[in-house]
């Protein structure tokens, strides 16, 4: 009998347990698997929080915080640099942003936490990975954490529990096809 209950023990942390999953590569759909991980872990009833990094177009996915009163997302940049480099306020808006998603790690109010484009922001050097590293250490042990974005760095991969690589093995846009409304965007 005492084998049964330390087994449901460990059976029980285990679950209790927040893990780091990085979804990085150069294919399409990392941050739509968050949302989607998002999706399940509210109807779950659990808290979520998103950040996202560098991005500060609303997406039509953001829409869904009106729908699950435990779901917060916040824009935590001035927009992607496909055509232009990070200025000083891209820097100060993500050590802002940072700051504040390292008090949501350790508060142990959100159930998950999404740094949707958190590679692209370490990519850029607009965070260093150390300090990012020690903020996902001190989160609350029942914190999952989700990481999203290319250019993975190999310390952060190091550092996660699961690593999806999403490659591009063909896609639509190299025909011409721009992003569609409700599907990419």
């Amino acid at each position: 009998m005492c084998y049964r209950a330390f087994f449901l023990y460990l059976y029980l942390s285990m679950e209790n347990k927040g893990y780091i999953q990085l979804y990085t590569g150069n294919g399409k759909g990392k941050t739509t698997a968050a949302f989607g991980l998002a999706v399940r872990a509210l109807c779950a009833g659990k808290r979520v929080y998103v950040a996202q990094f560098v991005k500060s177009m609303k997406y039509h996915e953001t829409q869904i915080e009106g729908l699950f009163p435990c779901l917060k997302i916040e824009q935590l940049g001035r927009g992607c640099f496909i055509d232009r480099s990070p200025a000083a306020e891209d820097i100060a808006m993500a050590h802002e942003g940072w700051a504040r998603c390292k008090e949501y790690l350790q508060s142990g109010d959100w159930d998950v936490i999404i740094l949707d484009e958190l590679n692209i922001a370490l990519h850029f050097r607009l965070l260093e990975v150390e300090e990012v590293i020690e903020g996902l250490r001190r989160r609350a042990p029942h914190t999952e954490v989700i990481i999203t974005g290319r250019y993975a760095l190999q310390a952060l991969i190091d550092e996660a529990d699961l690593v999806t690589d999403m490659q591009e093995v063909k896609h639509y846009y190299t025909r011409g096809v721009v992003a569609r409304d409700g599907i990419e965007r």
